[in-house]
């Protein structure tokens, strides 16, 4: 608002999904504006936590973050509210342990008011959280040792989103610059490669180079199959991606499938789109590959959920070329269509943007980034499983 300081937003998602807030985090924060006395009021600062207090579920509040570090220009957005221990007396870092285990959470959930559509934390309920007491030195020692865990858990992820960037570099390097390595190992179009004019594509590429439709990269694209949430004497227990999940693959809700419905099934290195979005701003035509690490780590079986398409390759080498393309393609929004842009389900035209055209670069390239883009995800793949083991022990030490 006019008149009002540019500031940035923690608002529930942030709390929600992090252990604590750091100041690397602060560049992905929500732009705003507040006013003096909102700043003064909501201004984050070291020590203090941070909890969500209203929400669609009374299962979804009462989720804590310790602030780790002190901040000029972050408040704390709606829906949460804000602890200042007193220093003398309690640890912050303490209270978010605390905060975390199941003895808090069912406080939280057994003192929330609504009904229905909405659930909130008052006050008096806040206050009247009984927090055990005990000397300053062992709360510190305690809260050390979560938070010790959860700054490995934060340095893996910053290392997986570099590896993740190393990735989306390569495929831009060799295959936007056509700078990939030619056969003295230097790059191709630098050291003046041979380009030829496609009138097709309207563009200059690598001279041996074929186009050909999206489509001729793709063996198989299956509709998936959302299953049931309880067993029967015919089907399997699978995780299954939905729209939420396809950004993070991990802990994927488990679901129940008709063993005859086992084609289904996704396999390494196939891929996963989000065909339809329950409303016309939700992002449809978002993408995953389908590492072995995933698979593993969601129980051995996976599937895709009825809003989404799995393709599979007619060589799964071609899955990080086309993934990483797709992705290009998303992001800068080229030749992507919609049924439904204005109004109802907005659903993605996959036919038809698989009939688009595109190079097919020469196999050999192809098969030389798909190690490179398995070699990265692997290490990836290693420490997502490394956070999840940290994850389960950081759980185990809560009781």
């Amino acid at each position: 608002k006019d008149g009002e300081i540019p500031v940035k937003l923690c608002n529930f998602v942030d709390v929600y999904y992090n252990w604590a807030i750091t100041s690397d985090m602060e560049k992905e924060f929500m732009e705003a504006t507040a006013r003096p006395n909102e700043i003064e009021r909501f201004k984050l600062k070291r020590g203090q936590v941070a909890l969500t207090k209203d929400s669609e579920t009374r299962f979804d509040i009462g989720i804590a973050t310790y602030i780790a570090d002190d901040f000029d220009n972050v408040i704390l957005g709606y829906h949460n509210a804000l602890i200042t221990p007193s220093p003398e007396k309690l640890s912050g870092k303490y209270i978010n342990a605390l905060l975390h285990t199941d003895y808090a959470r069912t406080y939280f959930a057994n003192n929330a008011s609504g009904s229905g559509q909405r659930y909130a934390l008052s006050i008096d309920a806040l206050n009247n959280f009984p927090v055990p007491l005990i000397p300053l030195a062992e709360q510190e020692r305690i809260g050390d040792i979560f938070s010790s865990i959860d700054q490995k858990i934060a340095i893996n992820r910053a290392i997986n989103d570099n590896l993740e960037a190393m990735a989306k570099q390569l495929y831009d390097y060799w295959f936007i610059q056509f700078d990939f390595p030619n056969e003295e190992g230097k790059p191709y179009k630098s050291s003046g490669g041979k380009m030829v004019w496609s009138d097709e594509l309207q563009m200059n590429i690598p001279h041996n180079w074929v186009i050909c439709r999206l489509n001729d990269y793709i063996d198989k694209n299956n509709t998936g199959d959302w299953g049931n949430d309880i067993p029967s004497n015919n089907s399997i227990e699978v995780g299954c991606i939905r729209g939420a999940d396809i950004l993070k693959l991990n802990n994927l809700p488990r679901r129940y499938i008709k063993k005859n419905n086992i084609a289904k099934l996704l396999s390494d290195w196939d891929m996963v789109i989000e065909v339809s979005g329950g409303s016309p701003t939700q992002a449809t035509g978002r993408s995953a590959l389908i590492t072995p690490g995933t698979i593993k780590r969601n129980g051995g079986k996976i599937t895709c959920s009825n809003f989404c398409h799995a393709f599979s390759f007619k060589s799964y080498k071609y899955s990080a070329f086309f993934f990483f393309a797709w992705k290009m393609f998303y992001v800068n929004d080229i030749m992507f269509n919609y049924e439904g842009k204005t109004s109802g389900i907005k659903n993605f035209m996959t036919e038809t943007f698989l009939a688009n055209k595109w190079v097919m670069p020469k196999q050999e390239l192809v098969d030389r980034f798909f190690e490179q883009i398995r070699s990265i995800y692997s290490q990836i793949d290693a420490n997502i499983a490394e956070n999840n083991h940290l994850t389960k022990q950081r759980d185990e030490l809560l009781p």
